[in-house]
């Protein structure tokens, strides 16, 4: 480990930031394997607006790639859909 206090601040700036990203992605992969198992049409209209929010805001915070949000907003859009 470094020795500047820059540096130690950085890696514990850096531990945070990580536990807060692996929090905000599985409470998001969570959401969406609940949203593909829901069966209701109209619970399944309920949570995609709160999965679609939370993929659009880990794609801001570059936790995950924009093309990956994209794609799984629409694949869920897409089962969203069938359902009805």
């Amino acid at each position: 480990m470094a020795n500047h206090k820059s540096a130690i601040k950085r890696v514990r700036q850096n531990a945070a930031r990580r536990l807060r990203n692996r929090y905000q992605a599985k409470t998001t992969r969570n959401a969406i394997k609940k949203l593909r198992l829901t069966t209701s049409a109209e619970e399944a209209r309920e949570l995609l607006p709160e999965v679609t929010s939370m993929l659009d805001k880990l794609a801001k915070r570059n936790i995950i790639h924009k093309n990956k949000a994209a794609n799984n907003k629409s694949k869920l859009t897409k089962y969203v859909n069938s359902l009805a």
